[in-house]
């Protein structure tokens, strides 16, 4: 069928050219936006003439034939309004209403009214064919619901589904609040390198790629951290970067091997430091494009009224597995994790702990929580605490069961950073592909000296998924990661 539509369609074509119609013109005749149109003449009463003539473009997403007379719904991306096209009026033009589908784009240019049943209408003096459209729109255009279809031809998601289109004008509102947040705070937006000698600042398997030219491998970048590092060591104390990261991992509804990472260094603070910027950047975001702190997620409501919850990660893992936090501490917590499932077994009790919290406590945080202290074995670039050498000053953020944010007071002693990554290496060596890498270009960076700072690394996509409850995050992204289409 769909190609007897499009053999339909080709024949349209070719007698358009016929007539000596461009099908595809270069020039765009001037005109209005839909949606003011429709704002400024709501109040028309029925069969009332405005006075005021424009000039609309989008696609024509319904036709109604009726002999002499045509009603063409006209949508652009503000808005949609319905055209009324005589033969009277329109004379030869007329007879290209043959030739067009729904799906084409088209301008039309006449005077705003008010039909008898109450429809704000155009009554069309000119009307120009600017694109003609070769396949049909999906499902007769209420709406594509196939999610293969969906990810895959997102333009056609776009084109049937509003709510999809406002995910996506959501998306770019939250990112021009949280960069107006951050510059309004003094902070400058820098570039770092995508194509990298060494893939570190994070625990992840990186893409690998070879460049001909200078004969070295390389790979995509899997973090932003230590570029950024570098910058503030250049003197600028408050910088962030807001780019794409490229992680060479599986899919799920919360991971997507290439995703959108906001990273924020500032000098001269802490993790303390770091929690305020994340609840400042989240709730300036919410009351931006949402209008409030409360969201429904998946069933549940989140409440982002401040202040959220602080647990220190033992407390959390040892009141959701019924055990004494300071045997989490010791050996035992090996034994714990290995007696619970976890595989394979974590090589030291702060693998454990990590492990056990991933298993049975992070998808339990549905209200905004700060989870704090940090085995240091996993934590290659924070600052140990004052408190206790076996733990780090850190922070990760959940809502609605989800990492949203992690943050550090940041690492700044070169001899400390260096044994770190000398142990991240024993780790590869022992088959840890994720393991962080050694990074001299970076150590060479910081023995010039560092000031005392705290840093925070931010999921775009997964607060996207938040503010628009969509549960899967390829439903936030434009064009997710797909398998080929032959598999």
């Amino acid at each position: 069928m769909s190609d007897t539509l499009r053999q339909a369609r080709l024949d349209k074509l070719s007698k358009l050219r016929e007539m000596g119609i461009d099908p595809y013109p270069a020039r765009v005749p001037a005109n209005e936006p839909i949606g003011p149109i429709n704002k400024s003449f709501a109040s028309l009463e029925n069969e009332e003439h405005s006075g005021h003539f424009t000039t609309i473009s989008g696609r024509l997403m319904a036709y109604r034939g009726m002999g002499k007379a045509s009603f063409l719904d006209v949508m652009d991306g503000t808005g949609k309004i319905q055209t009324y096209a005589t033969l009277d009026k329109l004379g030869e033009t007329y007879a290209v209403l043959s030739q067009i589908d729904v799906g084409d784009f088209v301008s039309a240019t006449g005077e705003v009214f008010r039909t008898k049943r109450g429809q704000l209408s155009i009554a069309v003096d000119e009307f120009v064919l600017l694109s003609k459209s070769i396949r049909p729109l999906p499902e007769k255009w209420h709406g594509l619901k196939d999610i293969e279809i969906r990810h895959r031809h997102r333009s056609l998601d776009l084109i049937s589904n509003d709510d999809v289109r406002e995910t996506f004008i959501i998306r770019s509102r939250i990112l021009s609040t949280i960069r107006r947040t951050l510059d309004n705070d003094g902070f400058l937006e820098v570039e770092t390198p995508v194509l990298l000698s060494i893939a570190s600042g994070g625990h992840a398997r990186p893409f690998g790629t070879h460049h001909n030219a200078l004969d070295i491998d390389m790979c995509l970048r899997i973090a932003l951290e230590l570029y950024l590092k570098r910058v503030m060591i250049g003197g600028i104390d408050r910088v962030y970067e807001m780019g794409k990261c490229f992680r060479n991992e599986g899919t799920s509804t919360e991971h997507n091997p290439e995703f959108t990472m906001l990273e924020i260094y500032q000098a001269y603070t802490d993790v303390e430091g770091m929690m305020a910027l994340a609840e400042r950047i989240i709730t300036n975001s919410l009351q931006e494009t949402i209008g409030k702190l409360q969201i429904e997620f998946d069933g549940e409501e989140i409440d982002f009224s401040l202040p959220w919850t602080h647990i220190r990660m033992a407390d959390a893992v040892a009141t959701a597995i019924n055990v004494d936090p300071a045997v989490l501490r010791t050996e035992e917590a090996i034994h714990l994790a290995g007696n619970r499932g976890i595989e394979p077994a974590p090589a030291t009790p702060g693998e454990a702990v990590n492990a056990l919290f991933e298993r049975f406590v992070e998808d339990t945080l549905i209200q905004p929580t700060f989870i704090t202290d940090y085995p240091i074995e996993i934590s290659p670039l924070a600052k140990r605490s004052p408190k206790d050498e076996n733990i780090v000053e850190r922070f990760e953020l959940f809502a609605a069961g989800m990492e949203l944010a992690n943050a550090f007071t940041e690492l700044n002693d070169p001899i400390d950073q260096r044994v770190r990554f000398d142990a991240q290496e024993k780790l590869r060596e022992g088959g840890d592909e994720e393991a962080q890498r050694m990074d001299e270009d970076f150590l060479f960076a910081l023995e010039h000296g560092m000031p005392p700072a705290g840093g925070m690394g931010m999921g775009i996509d997964r607060l996207v998924m938040l503010f628009t409850g969509s549960t899967s995050i390829r439903d936030v992204i434009l064009f997710p990661t797909l398998r080929r289409k032959e598999e």
